[in-house]
């Protein structure tokens, strides 16, 4: 395929195209009597096992995509990202969070030079001074152990560190190491959002973890600088050497905020926001929390899909298979959402967390080489854990617009509760529900089966399912920090497929920058206005109308503030 060409050019879209309408003649209620079909759906992996049976696809389906996957060539992509190739071609940079997690003995290069021994540095960088905190080696100011560390990152910075910590408080081993300690992230620049991560908390024993990358983010460190004040506030401007720690390659501004350079975990221009954490990102205040042997266990987890990523064949290659599936379900079938459905509270912060891995890197209008494209590409993730989102969402997904789901389901709870005279425990009254949803979504009921229960005739229309609706099932073994891992690479990769095949940019995000550049001239406007009384100029109708509105609603707030802070 020339590199100026559209994948939807080649014969294998065009093969998969007509054979949309071949699908539609089918039923998952049909094709789920195939037992070899569905046998031949179940991949297993390093104790983890997929069901894709319940998607609308046949045997043909699955042989037609991935003569697609050749047409884009996918493996090839696969494996120039491992090389470190420049695949993010917009930026020019290497795309290397594999090597975030590669054994301390491997060899992946970006430029000529191998990067894990710099990762290894940084890990055990990180190992060293987790572990002095935690001990109280370290300790504040006024000699105290710091055992609450507030994270201050924004996006990639603040997502997936949130749904791993998320995923490890209730999980026996990691929540026995964090005993007595409390981790927080502080994201939104809304006040409200610094409140509510420093009510409870004593500055002498707060450590504040600041992460950005150029130290410029504009809501980060306006959030850092509101940090740095409740500290210096409370302890003296000398305290925040002491008190405030940074992930960051701007060591210039690292040291000019006044955080000693020494306490910069870096990483590097090869690592997106929102595939970064496994690196310092999330490897630090995760650390901080848990201990840095938990933390490893996680990257283990993620570092064996990595290898099964890249040396599986595609027939039992879980990354490639959702990843083409979920091409299918898009760009085929015209499905443009995915719910994210884990049966398990722990996994509460998942889908906002792919939320943006997904949609910031597939949500493209070009290919790679600028091309419009006439596909649409990207899906709209949302997603709740079982069983809440039945009585939340379901409805829609069972009678209304064709949604794809995600279940996912745990094998062993990390918590289990045993009731006696119950006919099943929790976790099994959860599971129940697992594996019935799928087969409610697949199946449906029709109108036969209805009248066969004397359901009155006014309501049988109400009560039908028309069922053919797709999903997959992944099984995990239990929910520790190494399965963590594999889930957050499963993912990972799978969104990495979906780009490769639409041939766009998964690595670049030039969609936020847009109204960033606004915010900035809004901010100098209210600056104007609050300062000198300047009249709001320069937008267009509806907008000035709107600040003004806030302006002279607002009119009580100071021209020249004295410092305040949050008082809950």
């Amino acid at each position: 395929m020339a590199s100026s060409a559209l994948i939807s050019d080649t014969e294998s879209w065009k093969d998969l195209r007509a054979h949309v309408e071949e699908i539609n003649k089918t039923h998952l209620r049909d094709l789920m009597n195939n037992n070899n079909r569905c046998q031949s759906m179940m991949v297993e992996f390093d104790g983890i096992l997929i069901d894709y049976s319940r998607q609308r696809a046949t045997l043909d389906t699955l042989n037609k995509l991935f003569s697609l996957a050749e047409a884009a060539r996918v493996k090839e992509k696969i494996i120039r990202m491992f090389n470190g190739e420049h695949i993010n071609s917009t930026e020019n940079r290497s795309v290397l969070h594999v090597a975030l997690r590669a054994p301390r003995d491997a060899v992946i290069n970006s430029d000529g030079k191998n990067v894990v021994p710099e990762v290894w540095h940084v890990l055990d960088k990180i190992r060293d001074f987790s572990e002095r905190v935690r001990s109280g080696a370290w300790v504040g100011a006024t000699g105290k152990t710091l055992k609450d560390v507030v994270a201050v990152g924004i996006g990639g910075s603040f997502l997936g560190p949130l749904f791993v910590h998320t995923a490890l408080q209730t999980e026996a081993e990691a929540s026995e190491c964090a005993r007595g300690r409390q981790l927080r992230f502080l994201a939104n620049v809304d006040p409200i959002d610094v409140a509510r991560n420093i009510t409870g908390l004593n500055p002498e024993t707060t450590l504040v973890v600041v992460v950005s990358k150029t130290f410029t983010t504009a809501e980060t460190m306006l959030n850092a600088r509101t940090m740095r004040e409740w500290i210096s506030s409370a302890l003296g401007p000398l305290a925040v050497a002491k008190h405030m720690v940074a992930v960051s390659t701007n060591l210039k501004l690292v040291e000019q905020f006044g955080i000693d350079p020494n306490n910069a975990f870096a990483f590097w221009d090869w690592v997106g926001g929102r595939y970064s954490v496994c690196s310092a990102v999330g490897v630090l205040p995760l650390s901080l929390q848990y201990g840095f042997s938990i933390v490893e266990k996680f990257l283990k987890g993620a570092s064996s899909v990595d290898q099964h990523f890249l040396s599986a064949p595609f027939e039992k290659n879980i990354p490639v298979l959702l990843g083409l599936l979920s091409v299918w379900n898009v760009s085929f079938l015209g499905y443009p959402a995915r719910a994210i459905l884990p049966y398990s509270q722990a996994l509460e912060k998942l889908a906002p967390h792919i939320q943006q891995v997904s949609m910031e890197s597939n949500g493209k209008g070009v290919s790679i080489d600028g091309v419009p494209l006439p596909y649409q590409t990207g899906e709209i993730d949302f997603g709740e854990p079982g069983t809440n989102g039945q009585h939340s969402f379901y409805q829609l997904i069972h009678q209304g617009r064709v949604i794809p789901c995600d279940f996912i389901g745990v094998v062993k709870s990390q918590q289990p509760i045993y009731l006696k005279d119950e006919v099943v425990n929790n976790h099994d009254e959860l599971m129940s529900n697992f594996f019935a949803q799928p087969d409610a979504l697949a199946y449906g009921k029709t109108p036969e089966q209805l009248q066969k229960e004397n359901i009155p005739e006014h309501l049988v229309s109400h009560k039908t399912f028309s069922g053919n609706r797709p999903s997959l099932s992944l099984l995990l073994p239990s929910l520790n920090a190494y399965n963590i891992g594999q889930l957050l690479a499963i993912y990972e990769h799978r969104v990495a497929v979906q780009g490769f095949v639409w041939c766009i940019n998964s690595f670049d995000q030039w969609g936020v920058e847009l109204g960033k550049s606004l915010a900035t001239q809004v901010r100098k406007q209210l600056h104007a206005s609050r300062k000198k009384g300047e009249s709001v100029e320069g937008f267009n109708f509806s907008t000035k109308t709107l600040i003004t509105r806030y302006l002279e609603a607002s009119a009580d707030v100071p021209s020249d503030p004295s410092t305040l802070l949050p008082s809950i």
